[in-house]
C-alpha cells in the first residue's frame, strides 16, 4: 500500500502515508526496465532504416518493406512507387514521409502504448502499488498530452495505410518481370499485414466508431455484431501492439537481407 496524492501535491483524503515507496517484495521493476530496452531498440532501428533509403525493395521479386511504403519520393526505385513519386530525395526526408509520421502518432497516443511508455519513461507510475516520483498530477489536460485526444483521427489514417500494406502484400504475387510468384518473403509480408490488421482493428477507438453513440443495441442488430467481434479483439490489443513490432521489423529486416544480398529468398513458386 501506498501513499497518494491529488493535483495538489498533497496525501489523498483516507490514504495511508507511509515512508516507503512502495511495500511490494516482487521484481515490480522488471516489466517497465524491459519495456524501455525494447522501445528503444525499436525506434533506434527503425529510425535507421527509415534513413537508410536502400535495401527496401527486392526488385525480383516485387518485396517491399513496409518501413518505405508507400515509397513516393523521387528517389524511389520506380518498380516499389505503387502511388506517385512527389516528394524530394533528400537525405532527412525518409522515402515514406507521407505515411510514417502518421504510424507513430497512432502509436504514441494508443492506450496501450501510453500505458508502456507512462510506466517505462515517466515513471507515472512504474507499477501498480508503487508510488510515482512527481509532486502533480495533471493528467492527460495540458500540452503535448492533450494531443492525445487526437488518437480516434491517427486511426482512421492508419487504417488507409494498413490498406496500402497490404495491396502491396498481394501485389508482390506478380513478380515484376511477369507471373505468379510465391515465396518466403511473400509469407511473411501477409502475415505482418494480418497481424498490422488485428492491432488496427483491436484498437479502442475502433470499438468506439463501431458501437459508439447508441442508445439501444437492439436497435442496431448488424453494429451489435460488430462491436461484439470488435471487442473480442480489443481484449487482445497488448498482443497484437508487441506482435506488429515484431513483424514489422521482421518484416523489414527480411527484405533488407534479401536486397542486399546477404541471404537468397526461399522460392516455393516461381
Amino acid at each position: 500500500m501506498s501513499s497518494t496524492t491529488d493535483t495538489s501535491g498533497s496525501p489523498g483524503a483516507g490514504r495511508a502515508t507511509i515512508a516507503a515507496r512502495t511495500l511490494r517484495t516482487d521484481r515490480w521493476w522488471l516489466p517497465p526496465l524491459a519495456t524501455f530496452v525494447a522501445f528503444v531498440a525499436w525506434v533506434a532501428y527503425a529510425t535507421v532504416r527509415a534513413f537508410m533509403q536502400q535495401y527496401y525493395y527486392v526488385e525480383e521479386y516485387g518485396y517491399l518493406t513496409p518501413f518505405y511504403s508507400p515509397c513516393v519520393s523521387v528517389g524511389c526505385i520506380p518498380e516499389a512507387s505503387h502511388f506517385g513519386q512527389f516528394t524530394p530525395d533528400v537525405w532527412w526526408l525518409p522515402y515514406a514521409a507521407v505515411s510514417l509520421p502518421f504510424l507513430l502518432l497512432f502509436r504514441l497516443t494508443c492506450y496501450y502504448y501510453r500505458k508502456a511508455y507512462y510506466r517505462a519513461f515517466w515513471l507515472s507510475p512504474p507499477a501498480c502499488a508503487v508510488a510515482e516520483p512527481h509532486k502533480r498530477y495533471t493528467g492527460e489536460t495540458r500540452f503535448p498530452l492533450l494531443l492525445q485526444n487526437a488518437h480516434r483521427y491517427f486511426f482512421y489514417i492508419a487504417g488507409l495505410i494498413t490498406l496500402i500494406n497490404a495491396y502491396d502484400a498481394v501485389a508482390a504475387f506478380s513478380k515484376p518481370g511477369g507471373g505468379f510468384g510465391l515465396g518466403l518473403g511473400n509469407i511473411i509480408l501477409v502475415a505482418n499485414v494480418v497481424l498490422l490488421f488485428g492491432y488496427t482493428l483491436s484498437c479502442h477507438s475502433c470499438r468506439s466508431v463501431v458501437g459508439g453513440r447508441l442508445n439501444h443495441f437492439s436497435k442496431h442488430p448488424v453494429r451489435y455484431k460488430l462491436w461484439g467481434w470488435v471487442s473480442k479483439l480489443n481484449t487482445r490489443h497488448m498482443a497484437y501492439a508487441w506482435a506488429t513490432l515484431a513483424s514489422l521489423a521482421l518484416t523489414d529486416f527480411y527484405v533488407m537481407a534479401v536486397s542486399a544480398g546477404w541471404i537468397t529468398d526461399l522460392r516455393i513458386v516461381g
